[in-house]
């Protein structure tokens, strides 16, 4: 059994519900994916370790800032902390420096690694990324070595949207290339002939802070602007004067393309052959978001076949990208070297936004901005541990089922008990469906600090009820459910009678299993991925999927079967260990019982 260590609190009765201020000594661990074995009840646990001391410290902490930080920042810093200003550490130099460091603030050019964490000999309280991605940290490693993350996400969002603008227009223009040309002694004013942006269509991929901002400045150009994201706000999308589109749609029609989504499992390499292919001829394409989301070889193909006119880019699948990349000397190709926050006016924002936030965090406060673990009470955590999963499954499983363009606003969940409603603190199990629901399509890290925050950052509002039902106490929870009003969906048997999206589970053994999609009862473990099918019930149906399943070496953990009458319409729920490939889901689909059908990663 794995053991948990119960922080020195003043309250011992401390809930979820409560806010508590960290001690100004502490460490935290939270792994917070549970994890079980099909063979046995007993969990493989991630878990949390919370030690604190009381006693205050009555020294001022040490900062170690290890590349360049703006004055507005350090002098913050300096109100609190002693600051060592260290540039251009080697690794080893930074694994030495670290055991005398209480929190270590980088940007993207230090790589904080497990040897930096181990190094740190449990000193290290607070890694403060100064800007938004925090690909440079290792986060488990982090959480292991109980260190707390932040970053500082909001105060590049201008300047991002500028260089954004500043790259669709120098391309329009071929500013880059006229420039290079002139300086090599050269006249070519018939070759570089731009386009006007004035009534083309600009397509805004991902309506988040920087993609609403550069819709803004590109509707001042002239430019008729549509966006697609799933998240995105109809009435802020209409205030600006922009149209929300579905992705297929944004794609086809655009003139030109700006990319502002995040680099999840699902945008990585979104822009590829395939969708390269939909685009209309002669498409022009911006990119001041992530690297990865451009399959960048498909990009040079694209160009060379005269599908995309030009390209010009920020961001690189690897940065520096190397010399001879056939994408950077691409003659119709403009490129920067991740310039998108690099103003003077950014760079002291983003200074003093992760200085307030490390300051806070050692002070024992819990930012929003946190990536990684926060400090929950291990009492709680041990009685829901199992439902934690199954909690954040449910969300994920119930946002893919979301079609259209009108995004997830309304998230209903509720809770089957017998415990009395102020009996049963369900804060960490909302944060866990709100990561469900929004990491998936989000660069965000969603935990139980940063849950409520986000999700009304992201207008979504996520309502709670409680039934009471009859039984024992004994067990915290009997059934979660979780709906999504007011969207289509790509199941249309997962619509209810009353038309939202639901999805229902419990923990069996130990284990979280799906209950209930739409009106109709199955039982399938959460674990790997599902199929879910609807289709006409008659014999045989079982086998003829399995048996396509199986041609491909894809193994079926679970399956299972709620149908409305023998004879009658039926969904079945498939649950897989591997994601069969799109031939053997077409096969499926071909079935002619089947009716519909949809493919779900957990």
């Amino acid at each position: 059994m794995a053991s948990f260590k119960t922080p020195a609190l003043k309250n011992p009765s401390l809930s979820l519900s409560s806010k508590p201020r960290l001690p100004s000594a502490f460490s935290i661990s939270f792994r917070d994916n549970l994890r079980f074995s099909r063979s046995s009840s007993r969990p493989q646990r991630r878990f949390l370790i919370v030690t604190a001391s009381a006693a205050s410290i009555s020294s001022k902490p040490t900062v170690l800032v290890a590349e360049k930080l703006g004055e507005a920042g350090l002098t913050l810093l300096k109100e609190f902390a002693n600051v060592d200003c260290s540039y251009s550490l080697s690794p080893e130099e930074l694994c030495t420096k670290i055991s005398l460091c209480d929190a270590l603030i980088v940007r993207s050019g230090t790589k904080v690694s497990h040897e930096v964490f181990e190094s740190a000999g449990g000193r290290l309280k607070v890694v403060g990324r100064a800007g938004v991605g925090i690909d440079n940290v290792d986060l488990a490693a982090a959480t292991e070595h109980g260190c707390l993350v932040v970053n500082a996400p909001t105060a590049n969002t201008v300047a991002a949207a500028e260089h954004g603008i500043a790259l669709l227009a120098a391309m329009a223009r071929n500013v880059a290339q006229a420039d290079a040309s002139m300086k090599a002694g050269k006249w070519q004013r018939n070759k570089y002939v731009g386009v006007s942006l004035v009534g083309k269509t600009l397509a805004v991929l991902g309506f988040g802070k920087v993609g609403s901002e550069v819709a803004r400045r590109a509707k001042g150009l002239g430019m008729h602007v549509i966006a697609h994201d799933p998240y995105a706000s109809a009435d802020r999308a209409r205030a600006i004067g922009v149209e929300l589109v579905n992705f297929e749609e944004a794609i086809s029609t655009a003139d030109f393309i700006s990319l502002h989504m995040p680099l999840t499992a699902a945008t990585n390499k979104m822009l590829n052959d395939e969708t390269f292919a939909k685009m209309k001829k002669g498409v022009r394409i911006v990119n001041v978001a992530r690297g990865g989301v451009i399959d960048e070889e498909a990009l040079v193909r694209a160009l060379d076949a005269g599908i995309v006119a030009q390209a010009a880019l920020d961001v690189f699948t690897e940065e520096p990208p190397k010399q001879d990349s056939k994408l950077v000397q691409h003659e119709r190709v403009t490129v920067t070297p991740h310039l998108g926050a690099s103003t003077i006016e950014a760079q002291e924002g983003v200074a003093i936004e992760i200085a307030e936030a490390v300051v806070g965090a050692l002070k024992g406060e819990l930012a929003a901005t946190a990536v990684n673990a926060p400090m929950v009470p291990a009492e709680v955590l041990t009685e829901l541990k199992p439902y934690v999963e199954l909690a954040e499954k449910l969300g994920r499983l119930a946002v893919q089922l979301v079609a259209g363009i009108t995004g997830v606003k309304n998230v209903k969940v509720s809770y089957a008990s017998c415990r009395a409603p102020d009996d049963l603190d369900t804060r960490l199990l909302r944060a866990m469906i709100t990561k469900g629901l929004i990491e998936p399509i989000s660069s965000v890290y969603v935990n139980l600090v940063n849950a409520d925050y986000t999700a009304k950052q992201r207008g979504l509002r996520i309502t709670e009820e409680r039934i009471v039902i009859d039984g024992s106490s004994e067990c915290p929870l009997e059934s979660i459910q979780v709906q999504i009003a007011n969207v289509e969906s790509k199941f249309a048997s997962a619509i209810s009678e009353s038309g939202e999206i639901k999805v229902e589970g419990q923990v069996k053994d130990g284990i979280p299993h799906l209950t209930k999609v739409g009106s109709f009862e199955v039982d399938v473990s959460l674990e790997g991925s599902i199929i879910l099918c609807r289709q006409v019930d008659q014999p045989g149906l079982i086998g003829k999927v399995g048996s396509i399943l199986g041609q491909e070496n894809v193994n079926v953990s679970f399956m299972s079967v709620g149908r409305i009458a023998p004879r009658k319409q039926a969904v079945m729920a498939i649950g897989v260990d591997d994601q069969p490939s799109e031939g053997s889901l077409q096969r499926i689909g071909e079935v002619p019982a089947i009716e519909e059908f949809v493919f779900l990663k957990l």
